[in-house]
C-alpha cells in the first residue's frame, strides 16, 4: 500500500486516525503498532515476520548493551552492538544482495552461489538502518534502552516513514515515542504538508515520469542530443518530486500523529556545488552515513590518504545502498571522484565564481549522474551517454523532441519553479489571514485534483520501493 492511492487516502488513513484519536493516550502506541504492522503486511504478507524478528532482536540487544554498560562490561556491550549490526547487515545482505552477487559471480564463470530469485522486502534498506542505529546510540550513551517492547515496536514499524524514510535515528525519535503532544495546529500543518507531498508525487512526478519512460524506451538510433538531455532532465524531475513528495507525506502524516520527523530534502537543485547538493539531497541518509560510518572510520581527522579511503568507502556504500546493481556502485564512485576534485581544486574557485556558474556546473554533473543511476544495463547506458554528448554522428534535434518539449513545457516550467524556495518565500510574506485562506483553498484544490488524477490515471510508480 502506498500513500498515493485512494485506498490509503480514504480508507486506511481515515480509519487509522479515527482509531488513534479514539483510544486513550496510553494505548496510542499499541494502536500505532497494530495499524503499522497491518500496513506493512498488506504489501508484504509473510515478510512482516522479518520485521517482527528484527524488532525483537534489536530490542533485546539494546537491553543487553545497557546492562553490560551498567556493569562496566564494555567488551560485552561492544559484542552486543556487533551482534546487532551483523544481524541487520546479514538480513539486508541476504535479501537485497544475494542474487546480485550470485549473478555477478556466474557472469565470470563462478557458480558456487545459486540465484534464488529472492523477493526484496519493501523498505528493508530503511528500517534495518533505523534499528541498527538504535543499539549504537545506546552504546554511545546517546539514548537509553527502550524498556517497552510496544514502544520500540512502534519506532521500528511506524508506518509514515516505514517503507521510504526519512531514516529516523532512535535518539531523535525516542522521546517522542514515549510522549508527544497532539494539537489542532500540528494536525493542520500535517495535512498541509501531506497534500503538498501528494501534489509533488501525483501532479508532477507521475506526469514527467512518462516523458522519461518514452525516451528510455527509444533505441539509440532514434535518440537525438537534445532528446537525450530532455529525457534525463525528466528523470531528474521525477525522482526529486517522487522521493521528496513521499518524504513530505511522511512528515505530514507524522505531524497528524503528533511526531516531528527531520526534513529530508532542502531544494537540492539550487545548489552551487556537488558538496552543497549532498547537504540538501536525502539528508537523512547522508546524516546516517556520516554519523555511523564516516566519523567512526576517522572522518577527515586523519592523514590525507586515509581520508580519501574513508570517503571512498562511504560513497561505495551509498551507491550500493540504493540498489543491487553495478550502475549504483558506479554512481556512488562518480560522486566520490567529483567531491575529491571539489575538495582539492574546484571549491575555492566556485566560491569566487558567479552563482550562475556554480548552478550550471552542478546541474550538468547531477544530470549525468542521474543517467548512470537510471539505466542499469551498461550497454544501454554507454549508448545513451554517447548520444548525450553528441558522439557517433547523432542529430541534435528531431520532430519527437519538438513534440515532447511542446507538450511537456507547462509541467516542466512548473517543476522548475517548484524545485526552488520561491513559492514558499512568497507565501511567508503574505499576512496571516490571507495566508490561511489561500493555504486552505490551495490544499483543498490540490487534494481534489490529486484524487481525480489517481482515480483516472494508471501510471503511479514509486521509484524508491526497490531501495
Amino acid at each position: 500500500m502506498v500513500f498515493s492511492t485512494p485506498l490509503f487516502l480514504f480508507v486506511y488513513l481515515s480509519l487509522t486516525l479515527l482509531l488513534y484519536y479514539a483510544v486513550p493516550l496510553k494505548g496510542r502506541n499499541l494502536a500505532l503498532l497494530a495499524v503499522s504492522l497491518f500496513f506493512y503486511a498488506w504489501g508484504e504478507r509473510i515478510y512482516v515476520v522479518i520485521m517482527v524478528a528484527s524488532t525483537l532482536i534489536d530490542y533485546t540487544h539494546g537491553m543487553l548493551v545497557e546492562r553490560c554498560k551498567a556493569r562496566g562490561n564494555d567488551r560485552g556491550a561492544r559484542w552486543a552492538v556487533a551482534s546487532s549490526v551483523f544481524f541487520n547487515l546479514a538480513l539486508l545482505g541476504f535479501f537485497k544482495y544475494w542474487d546480485f552477487l550470485a549473478a555477478s559471480f556466474q557472469a565470470v564463470g563462478l557458480n558456487f552461489m545459486p540465484v534464488l530469485n529472492i523477493h526484496l522486502p519493501i523498505g528493508i534498506s530503511f528500517y534495518t538502518f533505523q534499528t541498527m542505529s538504535y543499539t549504537i546510540d545506546v552504546y554511545r550513551g546517546d539514548a537509553r534502552a527502550q524498556r517497552s517492547l510496544v514502544n520500540f515496536g512502534t519506532f521500528v514499524t511506524l508506518f509514515p516513514q516505514l517503507i521510504a524514510g526519512p531514516i529516523i535515528k532512535y535518539k531523535d525519535l525516542g522521546d517522542q515515542i514515549d510522549s508527544r503532544t497532539c494539537t489542532v495546529e500540528k494536525f493542520a500543518s500535517g495535512v498541509q504538508m501531506f497534500v503538498i507531498g501528494l501534489g509533488k508525487k501525483v501532479l508532477i512526478a507521475n506526469n514527467v515520469g512518462m516523458l522519461w519512460e518514452s525516451y528510455k524506451a527509444m533505441a539509440p538510433g532514434d535518440l537525438t542530443v537534445a532528446g537525450a538531455w530532455l529525457g534525463v532532465l525528466a528523470f531528474a524531475i521525477q525522482i526529486y518530486f517522487d522521493f521528496s513528495g513521499y518524504s513530505d507525506m511522511a512528515v505530514g502524516l507524522g505531524r497528524m500523529l503528533g511526531f516531528e520527523f527531520m526534513r529530508n530534502f532542502n531544494y537540492p537543485y539550487i545548489s552551487r556545488s556537488i558538496t552543497e547538493f549532498w547537504r540538501r539531497w536525502h539528508i537523512s541518509l547522508s546524516t546516517w552515513f556520516r554519523e555511523y560510518l564516516y566519523i567512526p572510520l576517522g572522518g577527515n581527522r586523519c592523514s590525507k590518504g586515509r581520508w580519501v579511503l574513508n570517503l571512498f568507502l562511504v560513497w561505495a556504500a551509498t551507491g550500493i545502498w540504493h540498489g543491487a546493481s553495478w550502475n549504483f556502485v558506479l554512481w556512488g564512485l562518480y560522486f566520490w571522484v567529483l567531491l575529491l576534485v571539489e575538495k582539492f581544486v574546484l571549491l575555492r574557485w566556485l566560491k569566487r565564481a558567479p552563482g550562475a556558474v556554480g548552478h550550471l556546473y552542478t546541474l550538468f554533473f547531477v544530470l549525468v549522474s542521474w543517467t548512470i543511476f537510471a539505466i542499469e544495463d551498461f550497454g544501454q547506458l554507454g549508448e545513451y551517454l554517447k548520444v548525450m554528448f553528441g558522439l557517433g554522428g547523432v542529430p541534435l534535434i528531431d520532430g519527437a523532441f519538438k513534440y515532447y518539449a511542446a507538450n511537456y513545457l507547462p509541467v516542466l516550467c512548473i517543476s522548475a519553479l517548484a524545485a526552488t524556495p520561491l513559492g514558499a518565500a512568497v507565501y511567508r510574506r503574505l499576512n496571516v489571514r490571507t495566508a490561511h485562506i489561500l493555504g486552505a483553498v490551495l490544499i483543498l484544490a490540490g487534494l481534489l485534483l490529486c484524487t481525480a488524477y489517481l482515480v483516472d490515471g494508471t501510471y503511479n510508480p514509486f521509484l524508491y520501493f526497490r531501495f
